[in-house]
């Protein structure tokens, strides 16, 4: 009947969204996708379906579609001054309001937002990027939120509405299609109007589903070409690397993608005024099962390493906003005493203010040198923001006034995670190349990886100076 605008559907820009939506035969809805320029939503806000019942008068039951704020700095390159992208809460206060005023029995919210309230981007936003729990607490006139965005698997949860002590049920499938929300409804004649009685919501797992065979036909052929490229070989690797154990210790598989992010923007810059600086460049640890494997290297290997569908660019930072750079990534860590042994989880994904839930992988961030080594060392029995020490590029103290160029990610460069520094930093590069394809295009040309040739230990965790001791 509908579907919300997920922020995956503005990567490639709004015409192309504009083309996939007009081949839809039902709609995309966004309260809170709107015209930069008039203020009014850019999509439709919410449909009203009528449900027919024997004997009596139709059903109506009106869905409410609203997406991720976030989209404002994931997709800045796309939207900025196209389109904005307001909290969900405020939205929804306008919208619903009308919605029961215009005489519908039934309000769904389709929610492309977490039920968790956090937010990946901190407070680089006023509006927070996980808000479908707030939306049921302060909005009145809801009867069932479908929850998205954070791929999380909830069959029922009950969230009581501060306005009017009603409670409204919140489900969330999961990811991928793998997982069926289900929410039902009964209501009763009440008068000349349907009243809703009850609400509950289950989970229908996909898997045990047969294949619709006219989707398969469909899709087997594009289905077929996919998996003969990704599984198509690329190159060789001379020894595996492997990201589990890349959140907590140097891993030449992070020093990889930083090789390839760094080489891509010097390359980039040449002939340039910023071709003489030194070059440093980040990378997060996005997926722990990434494995890049001894011998043939395929495209499905390299693709699993870098997962998302990021841009690289070139900045500007002196080496103070290095060092404050790496005091907010060391904030993923969580005070400890003494140097363990710990396991991961004892230093891991600290739970902060902005991260209830703790700090998620892909918001710990690497860095390092390309022509030298940037080494440093990260403090984990001192508390946030006075972790870093020995900070050093090739050898030498680092100079807090030194200009480097530092290859980042337009995820980080416009906001996400609230990285200190980045969004006001000149732009020496931005030619919005994919770093996943970028690592792909590196394997085909050079053909071989060799990670003695450029992987190394150059940062480390300690507790009061001394290396802790970590089992995996």
């Amino acid at each position: 009947d509908a579907a919300a605008l997920g922020n995956h559907e503005f990567n490639y820009g709004i015409p192309l969204l504009r083309a996939f939506a007009d081949q839809l035969d039902f709609p995309l809805l966004g309260a809170n996708a709107l015209d930069a320029h008039t203020g009014l939503p850019a999509f439709a806000p919410y449909i009203i379906k009528t449900v027919m019942v024997e004997g009596e008068q139709p059903i109506k039951v009106g869905i409410l579609g609203l997406t991720n704020p976030g989209i404002a700095i994931w997709d800045k390159a796309n939207v900025e001054g196209k389109m904005s992208f307001p909290g969900l809460v405020e939205q929804a206060k306008i919208w619903v309001p009308r919605m029961r005023a215009s005489g519908v029995d039934v309000v769904i919210v389709a929610a492309h937002s977490g039920a968790v309230t956090s937010s990946s981007y901190g407070d680089a936003l006023p509006y927070p990027e996980n808000a479908a729990t707030l939306v049921a607490q302060q909005v009145p006139g809801i009867d069932a939120i479908l929850v998205g965005h954070a791929h999380q698997e909830i069959a029922e949860r009950r969230v009581r509405n501060e306005v009017t002590g009603s409670e409204v049920v919140l489900t969330e499938p999961l990811r991928w299609g793998m997982r069926l929300s289900l929410i039902d409804l009964a209501l009763v004649k009440r008068g000349n109007r349907w009243v809703v009685q009850s609400v509950g919501s289950s989970i229908l797992n996909s898997n045990t589903v047969a294949e619709d065979p006219h989707v398969k036909e469909l899709l087997t052929a594009d289905h077929d070409t996919v998996m003969t490229y990704v599984n198509g070989v690329i190159g060789s690797c001379t020894a595996a690397m492997s990201c589990a154990t890349a959140r907590y210790e140097d891993t030449a598989a992070l020093d990889f993608i930083n090789l390839v992010q760094a080489q891509a923007v010097r390359a980039a810059i040449a002939g340039t005024p910023a071709a003489d600086l030194p070059i440093l460049s980040i990378a997060a640890p996005f997926y722990k099962d990434a494995n890049i494997p001894f011998g043939a290297v395929s495209v499905r290997d390299v693709a699993g390493l870098y997962i998302y569908d990021n841009t690289l660019l070139g900045i500007i930072f002196t080496g103070a906003q290095v060092k404050e750079y790496l005091e907010k990534s060391a904030v993923y860590f969580k005070k400890v005493s003494g140097t363990g042994p710990f396991i991961p989880s004892d230093l891991t994904n600290a739970v902060t203010p902005v991260a209830p839930n703790g700090t998620p992988d892909y918001n710990y961030d690497v860095m390092g040198g390309l022509d030298a080594p940037l080494t440093y060392d990260i403090d984990v029995a001192k508390a946030p923001g006075s972790r870093i020490f020995n900070l050093k590029y090739g050898g030498a103290d680092v100079d807090l006034a030194a200009e480097f160029v530092v290859a980042i990610n337009n995820y980080r460069q416009s906001g996400g995670g609230g990285f200190p520094g980045v969004k006001t930093a000149p732009v020496v590069y931005n030619a919005q190349a994919e770093i996943r394809q970028l690592i792909i295009d590196w394997v085909t040309s050079h053909k071989v990886i060799d990670p003695p040739t450029f992987a190394s230990m150059d940062w480390q965790l300690v507790s009061g100076g001394t290396p802790v001791i970590i089992t995996p």
